[in-house]
């Protein structure tokens, strides 16, 4: 069974007086490219949050974001008192016609007019979170496993494609050796010259093994039927099916540069592009 790597996840946890919304997204990367956002009192727990991600989705381009709204009447924003007394006593030598009313309004908005207490971690409170992160990571990897079916349907249908075209140009074969036999024949008489049969024999044999795709076709069926058995593997696989697309890329090249018949060409580009979809796809295989 495989995984994609492009996921979502969400989950919600509402406390006493305060609302946690985790969310984690992920896209396709070659390695494991990790940012998380998070509000700066729980900055002391990002080692062990990143820790987790990377053990939980192994791989991908992962965005987490953990979002904190306040639900209490009161807030941890204060007004810091002596500073604004002293910024509305300067302000009162320079606008000596304005009122209180007037000067608080300036004097508020000035830098440091207000503070901000800063909560300290309850770590109850952070054992709550957590849950949160594993529901959040729970729905991800659901999610990555439901799009991870999708892909192996589309991965089976390409790789039948490719299979029954590879038939379809060994059919041809038999049909394309008689044809360059026939066409060297003429090519002969044409000349007008006497041959030896039997070292003209060994000549076009000779000849026609150098266009011989038998192993092309051996090695190619080979690694169809190992990509369909990594696809049902229990391991994350994606690099190593990326490894046999590369290798199915090989024989079927070698097919083409061999196969001087017209419709056996057709059926090597198309084999090119199935496996071209093949290799788009895999890039967001775990």
């Amino acid at each position: 069974m495989i995984k994609s790597m492009t996921g979502f996840g969400k989950a919600t946890l509402q406390l006493e007086s305060k609302k946690i919304t985790v969310e984690i997204k992920s896209l396709n990367s070659k390695g494991l490219d990790l940012n998380v956002r998070m509000p700066s009192v729980f900055r002391e727990m990002e080692l062990g949050l990143r820790n987790q991600m990377a053990t939980a989705l192994e791989r991908g381009k992962i965005d987490v974001s953990i979002y904190l709204e306040s639900t209490a009447e009161q807030t941890s924003a204060k007004v810091n008192v002596p500073i604004v007394k002293a910024y509305m006593a300067q302000l009162q030598e320079v606008y000596a016609s304005a009122d209180e009313t007037e000067l608080m309004k300036m004097a508020v908005r000035m830098p440091d007019a207000m503070k901000i207490e800063r909560d300290e971690i309850d770590e109850n409170e952070w054992t709550e979170i957590q849950k949160v992160v594993d529901e959040a990571l729970a729905n991800i990897n659901k999610f990555r496993t439901s799009e991870g079916v999708a892909l192996e349907k589309e991965f089976l249908h390409r790789i039948a494609n490719i299979m029954t075209l590879m038939n379809e140009t060994v059919a041809l074969d038999s049909e394309r050796i008689e044809t360059v036999k026939t066409r060297l024949q003429a090519a002969i008489e044409d000349l007008k010259v006497t041959l030896d049969e039997n070292r003209f024999e060994q000549e076009l044999i000779f000849y026609l093994e150098k266009y011989d795709i038998t192993e092309e076709k051996v090695r190619l069926e080979n690694h169809l039927n190992y990509f369909i058995e990594t696809l049902a593997g229990s391991e994350a696989n994606g690099r190593k099916l990326g490894f046999i697309t590369q290798e199915m890329g090989r024989e079927i090249n070698t097919m083409g540069s061999k196969s001087n018949h017209s419709q056996m060409q057709k059926y090597v580009v198309q084999m090119k592009d199935e496996l071209e979809k093949i290799k788009e796809q895999v890039l967001n295989v775990l």
